[in-house]
Order: C-alpha cells, then structure tokens, then sequence
C-alpha cells in the first residue's frame, strides 16, 4: 500500500452503532430491552433487531444471520472486547447498577478510570458490555506535563449506589 498523506478524523465524528452476532434473538432482546431498557425500534423477522435509547433509529444491531445457536466466540480470539454504553450522568449509572443487582446479573469488574466510572458484564452470549458516564473533562486527571492521566483503580459500588439518595 502507498504511503498516504497524513489525516485526522474529524473532531465531530462519533461512533454510530455497533452490530452484534447472537445466538438466540429473543435472549439477546430480553438483555438488552428487558433488563438495560433499550427501545426495539424494529425487526427483521425472528433474524435480526434494532434496538436504540431516546428514539434514535438504533445504537444497537443484533442478528443471528451467521450465528444462530452457535456458541460465544472464545475468549483468547480476535474481535470486539466489549460494547461501550455512555450514560449522561452518574446517578444513571447508579440507576442501572441497582437494576443489575435487584435481577442478580452478575458484574465482571467495576472501575474508577478517572476519566470514567465503569460496570462491566457479558451479555447473554458473552459479548463484553461496559455501562459508563463520564465525568466533566475539566476534571479529567492530568500528568505534570498536562497529558491525559487515565488510570484503573477499584470503584466503590456503595458509594455510586448513595447517589440514589441524592435529591
């Protein structure tokens, strides 16, 4: 391949979805509609949805178009590590991680990124999900030279969950 001329993505672009093989439809709808609370905004028979938060035409594909009933793809292999879902707002999160435990859905890992704070799990076909908000960037951790400082620290789920009792 030649060497191109150098380029940058427009500062404005964003992800607009992301497309996930399932196993079982209905499984995969009952995860991501029944216990996070995505909207269906429309299917394709019994082989594939959309799914979507606030009405937008889907954040979310789910399809079982080359993998109905097929196992969740090993772990040490190529491909998406998780999804990334970013809620507006702590108390959101705080919202969500209550959902997770009044149905008993276990959680993968919990972390404090500084930028972040994140739930993470599997979903039905152990595809990664990872339930965040950002905190403002003004308050994002800086090194000395004024660099980006994210880091992984333990996040207290007792003290997100107090959010709950904030007015």
């Amino acid at each position: 391949m030649d060497k191109l001329p150098a380029y940058s993505v427009p500062a404005q672009t964003r992800i607009g979805h992301v497309h996930l093989k399932v196993s079982d439809l209905q499984r995969a709808l009952d995860f991501y509609c029944g216990l996070l609370g995505f909207e269906l905004t429309q299917t394709y028979g019994d082989q594939a949805a959309f799914i979507s938060a606030g009405g937008y035409h889907h954040h979310i594909g789910l399809n079982t178009w080359y993998s109905k009933g097929a196992q969740p793809a090993p772990q040490r292999s190529a491909g998406l590590f998780h999804t990334a879902i970013l809620y507006p707002t702590r108390k959101d999160l705080a919202t969500i991680l209550n959902r997770l435990l009044e149905a008993n859905y276990s959680l993968t890992g919990a972390a404090d990124h500084g930028v972040s704070e994140a739930l993470y799990l599997n979903d039905p076909d152990e595809n990664g999900v990872e339930l965040y908000w950002d905190r403002p960037q003004e308050e994002w951790p800086q090194k000395e030279d004024g660099s980006l400082d994210m880091y992984t620290k333990s996040l207290d789920l007792n003290e997100l969950l107090n959010e709950l009792k904030k007015g």
